[in-house]
């Protein structure tokens, strides 16, 4: 006999696949994608491009992103738990979000692996730390930063996309290998950070190395540092963290963004939903305005996906377990 949570989600998967096919049959299904940093960021960008993907391989009639900025990401995660399991309300998040948010907050509104079902990544992306005109020419390493932070202790700060993200981690870790106190600035997303920075009201900022590429182009800024195992397709001629020797323990590998759909959603749904962002992933148009923000396209199976958010949480947990890093530090 079925006990009560398998006669709900048989149930759920009846009338959430019911839903699915008639909207899609009809044309007509509108998709939501909520995420939780504001318009005109990477963020921002992965929802939008993968979502006009989404709508040329037939999932729905439009996708509607949703910018629920603040709090580093988890209000959207919030949004999305409490929404209707039929596919039409999709998260899109740094995994950072899941897998390292558990470890530094005391209470989060949703649990990583509960409350959502993983759908496909659909970007790979690496941090940066970069500097703008308040910091001199001459600075060109992170050694040079911490330097010249350590010489200016006024000025020595950094901005990142909000208290207790990963780039508030990793600005933390590189200050505190240095000796150097660098006081954190907590912007409501990266995109107004990195106006201050070009605008010269802060010293540094670490984000998504994607934020910052246009501005590196053309001058306005300078990266000093990148994440990941490897120099980014994007900054051949920057070293990473690793090459300079700093950042030790920070993950990597490279992190990502991807879609979650809420915990109930019935399989057939996930993967109609899957089916649709891989599709959307392999569209020319998408890879390309990706990579123009710093961004490999790449999709995957919630499997894999599940696999690769089970790992991060794991490494994640040794590194703030090793740093003794909350969101308050």
């Amino acid at each position: 006999m079925l006990n009560r949570r398998s006669m709900i989600q048989s149930m759920g998967t009846v009338v959430a696949l019911g839903a699915l096919t008639r909207s899609m049959a009809q044309g007509t299904s509108v998709v939501k994608v909520i995420n939780g940093f504001p318009a005109g960021g990477v963020v921002d960008t992965v929802s939008r491009r993968v979502g006009e993907g989404m709508v040329v391989a037939g999932y729905a009639k439009s996708v509607v992103v949703d910018n629920r900025a603040g709090a580093a990401g988890r209000i959207a995660c919030t949004a999305v738990k409490a929404a209707v399991p039929d596919g039409q309300t999709l998260l899109l998040t740094p995994d950072t979000v899941l897998s390292l948010y558990p470890f530094i907050y005391n209470k989060l509104d949703y649990d990583p692996f509960r409350d959502f079902r993983p759908v496909s990544i659909a970007a790979l992306t690496t941090d940066a730390l970069a500097v703008g005109p308040m910091v001199p020419d001459q600075v060109k390493t992170v050694r040079d930063f911490m330097a010249w932070a350590k010489a200016h202790p006024q000025q020595a700060s950094f901005g990142s996309p909000g208290t207790g993200s990963p780039l508030h981690l990793l600005g933390s870790l590189l200050g505190k290998e240095s000796g150097i106190q660098l006081a954190h600035v907590a912007y409501r997303g990266a995109v107004p950070g990195v106006a201050d920075l070009v605008g010269g009201q802060i010293a540094a900022m670490v984000a998504p190395t994607g934020n910052f590429l246009n501005f590196q182009r053309s001058g306005k800024l300078r990266i000093l540092g990148t994440s990941g195992l490897r120099r980014t397709p994007f900054t051949q001629e920057i070293p990473t963290f690793a090459e300079q020797k700093y950042a030790d323990g920070y993950p990597a590998e490279e992190q990502w963004f991807g879609f979650f759909a809420p915990s109930t959603t019935p399989d057939v749904v996930v993967a109609e939903a899957n089916k649709a962002i891989v599709h959307s992933l392999g569209n020319r148009n998408v890879v390309e305005s990706l990579a123009g923000f710093g961004l490999v396209a790449k999709g995957s199976t919630p499997d894999e996906m599940t696999d690769s958010l089970r790992k991060q949480y794991d490494n994640w947990g040794r590194l703030v377990k090793k740093l003794g890093f909350t969101a308050e530090s």
